[in-house]
C-alpha cells in the first residue's frame, strides 16, 4: 500500500477479485541463494537459531510484535507496509545479522501486533516503531521502511532523536511534495469495504511487473487477506490529505530510498524538501525488491546503511 498520492491513483485504476486462505510461508524461490525463508511455526519470518521474538506495547496500549537478530554498532530496525507483516523482511534479518543489529516489528492491526486502536494514523505506527526502539534500547538506527512504512519512519525519526542516524524507504517516498487527496482515500476505503478481496487482489497485482513473482505475488495476497477488513478502511481513510512533504522536512536525519521502477522516483524535486536526498532505482523491480532480488538488494542496502552511519558519527 501507497501512500503516495500519484502511484495510490494508479494502483486504483487497475483490476479485481480473488481469495485465497492465508499462510505465513515465503516462496522459497523467492529467497535466491539459500536465504532464509519463513516457517509455518515462526510468522516472524526469520528462520534462524539466534531470532529472538519478542513484545512490548506503543504509546495507546496497542501489543506490538517484533523479531530482534544480529549484532553490531549499527542497527536496522525494518518497518512493514500496508496489508504486510514483518515476515516481509526474512531474507534481510537471515543475511545480515553478522553486521547488524536488527529488529523488525508487526505495526498495530497487522501480523502479530494488537488491533485495539481508536484512531488509525501515520503518527500512530510511528508510535509502534518508537516503541520497539526503546524496548530494545536500539542505538545509531537506520529506520528502514516499505511503502506505508517510509512515511512511518519519516514521523518516527524526529521522535528517535538520538537514536537515529537516518531514513531508507524501500519502494516508497517516490514523490516528496505530495498530499494524498481526500476523495483517493474516501474510495479506497470504500473499496476495501465493499468487496474486501477483490480489493486486496486489485492491490496485489499491481504492485508487481506483470506476469513477475506469481509466487510471490499469491503470497502477499495470502498475507493482506489476513487483515481485517474495518481496519484497512480506517487506515485508509486516516491518509485523507497526508503531507508528505512535511514528514520530509521534518525528519531531522538524511533521507535515502531503494526503490523499484514501477514508478518514477523525483530525485530532484525531493531534494528541495531534502537536499541530500539520494535513491537507487533497482531496474525492472517491483514493489518488493526485498523479496523479489533479496541478494542485490542486500548489497544495497548495507552500503546505504553504512554511508548513513558514518555521516551520522555511529556512537
Amino acid at each position: 500500500m501507497f501512500v503516495d498520492a500519484e502511484a495510490s491513483t494508479s494502483i486504483s485504476s487497475r483490476c479485481h477479485a480473488n481469495s485465497l486462505a492465508p499462510e505465513s510461508r515465503i516462496p522459497t524461490r523467492t529467497l535466491a541463494r539459500r536465504e532464509a525463508y519463513a516457517s509455518d511455526e515462526d510468522t516472524s519470518g526469520a528462520n534462524m537459531n539466534t531470532a529472538q521474538n519478542g513484545r512490548t506495547t506503543s504509546a495507546d496500549g496497542v501489543d506490538i510484535a517484533y523479531t530482534e537478530t544480529g549484532s553490531g554498532p549499527i542497527s536496522l530496525l525494518f518497518i512493514h507496509g500496508g496489508l504486510a507483516s514483518r515476515a516481509f523482511w526474512a531474507p534481510q534479518l537471515a543475511a545480515l545479522g553478522g553486521t547488524f543489529r536488527m529488529a523488525a516489528l508487526d505495526l498495530a492491526g497487522h501480523g502479530d501486533s494488537g488491533r485495539n486502536r481508536d484512531h488509525w494514523s501515520i503518527a500512530a505506527f510511528a508510535g509502534d516503531v518508537c516503541a520497539a526502539a526503546e524496548a530494545l534500547d536500539l542505538r545509531n538506527v537506520v529506520l528502514i521502511g516499505n511503502s506505508l512504512g517510509g512515511p512511518v519512519a519519516l514521523e518516527a525519526a524526529p521522535r528517535l532523536a538520538g537514536r537515529s542516524v537516518g531514513v531508507v524507504g524501500i519502494d516508497t517516498l517516490h514523490a516528496a511534495g505530495q498530499v494524498f487527496p481526500p476523495e483517493e482515500a474516501r474510495a479506497r476505503a470504500a473499496a476495501f469495504r465493499d468487496d474486501f478481496p477483490g480489493a486486496c487482489a486489485e492491490m496485489c497485482r499491481a504492485l508487481f511487473h506483470p506476469g513477475e513473482h506469481l509466487e510471490l505475488q499469491a503470497w502477499a495476497l495470502r498475507t493482506m487477506l489476513t487483515m481485517d477488513r474495518e481496519v484497512v478502511a480506517r487506515i485508509m481513510e486516516s491518509l485523507s490529505g497526508y503531507d508528505l512533504g512535511a514528514a520530509f522536512r521534518n525528519a531531522g536525519v538524511p533521507i535515502r530510498a531503494i526503490n523499484g521502477d514501477l514508478w518514477p522516483t523525483e530525485i530532484e524535486a525531493n531534494r528541495t524538501l531534502s537536499p541530500g536526498f539520494e535513491a537507487v532505482i533497482m531496474r525492472g523491480a517491483g514493489h518488493y525488491p526485498m523479496l523479489e532480488r533479496p541478494h542485490e538488494f542486500n548489497e544495497i542496502l548495507a552500503g546505504v546503511a553504512n554511508r548513513l552511519a558514518v555521516d551520522g558519527a555511529v556512537r
